[in-house]
């Protein structure tokens, strides 16, 4: 394939993950394949998501991150670190510490030495229960209190590079509820559409946990729901204008409820909706979010000006691609 420019190389951690293999995929669709790919292989789902790609050369993660620290990689023009346990219900905190936030220290301070572009994912689990707002602001990140240990290993990191004045040469993406293709291996990390493609298949039905607060009915907690596409069209605005640094949101902006969600993977479908209740774990109860919506005011001021597809056609658009799969 040709290249950008002679001298280019991309490295992209998690590259067969959701948004990394959705990534890379668009870096090949640019002609680009001098790349990098970092991820751990523990599942067949993310072998397949790889095997559809072009790209250089495949390191482990504990490869990586040790050849890493002995000076064996090469600078590249950037480093999407999209890598990390995402996992919300995960409790080792030492894991998470080391995984997720030490992984990104490392990797920060590294391309901070090397003259490369870096940018990484954090996420919108950094706002917990809302209470602050979802403003990106950096006036507003030390005041957030995520609800569970994978938000914390993601609201660290934030905070250091906040603290250590890396802002202003980085850029962070706080990414909303991501969903699409490339997301098979994530088992109870996976999308609701995903699962909700699968299950109606096989019952015809889906459940949906109830409202255990009154302000919000059965169905009517909402999320800020963003195509991976999307989310990968905004994470290359920062490739594209190395100028452009900061943490930023990464969300339509628009909030929809679950069951304008069902509704529609129901009429992707051409399926009459069979939508049932059931109790929230009581275990999630004090960590579940009811109402995220990113504030874009940020990521529009720094002259992104993509638009995002209507969730009613980034369902439609993965609802095909999952029939297309079967």
């Amino acid at each position: 394939m040709k290249k950008e420019t002679d001298m280019e190389q991309f490295i992209v951690t998690g590259g067969a993950g959701l948004i990394g293999s959705n990534l890379i995929a668009a870096l090949n669709a640019r002609g680009i394949d001098d790349i990098l790919v970092v991820d751990h292989l523990n599942h067949p789902e993310k072998e397949r998501n790889l095997a559809a790609l072009a790209y250089r050369r495949y390191l482990d993660r504990t490869a990586f991150r040790e050849a890493l620290r002995a000076g064996q990689i090469a600078p590249a023009r950037t480093l999407f670190h999209l890598g990390a346990c995402s996992s919300t219900t995960e409790t080792d905190q030492a894991y998470l510490d080391d995984n997720n936030t030490g992984t990104t220290h490392e990797l920060c301070t590294w391309c901070l030495g090397n003259g490369t572009r870096f940018i990484y994912a954090s996420s919108a689990a950094t706002y917990g229960d809302g209470e602050q707002g979802y403003s990106d602001d950096d006036a507003v990140t030390p005041h957030l209190q995520p609800l569970n240990l994978y938000g914390w290993s993601k609201q660290k990191f934030d905070l250091i590079a906040l603290r250590e004045g890396w802002l202003d040469r980085i850029a962070g993406l706080k990414y909303f509820n991501v969903f699409g293709p490339g997301e098979a291996h994530k088992g109870e990390m996976r999308s609701v559409v995903h699962k909700a493609y699968h299950q109606i298949c096989e019952t015809g039905a889906f459940a949906l946990f109830r409202s255990h607060r009154p302000e919000y009915e059965d169905g009517g907690q909402v999320r800020d729901f963003v195509y991976v596409k999307d989310a990968v069209a905004v994470t290359l605005f920062f490739h594209d204008r190395p100028e452009v640094s900061g943490l930023f949101n990464c969300g339509t902006g628009k909030a929809r409820s679950w069951i304008d969600l069902l509704r529609a993977i129901y009429v992707a479908m051409g399926r009459e909706p069979k939508i049932e209740f059931v109790d929230m774990p009581p275990h999630l109860r004090d960590k579940y979010q009811y109402f995220t919506e990113a504030d874009t005011r940020k990521l529009r001021a720094a002259g992104c000006e993509h638009v995002f597809l209507p969730l009613e056609q980034a369902v439609a658009d993965y609802v095909r691609y999952l029939e297309a799969r079967l």
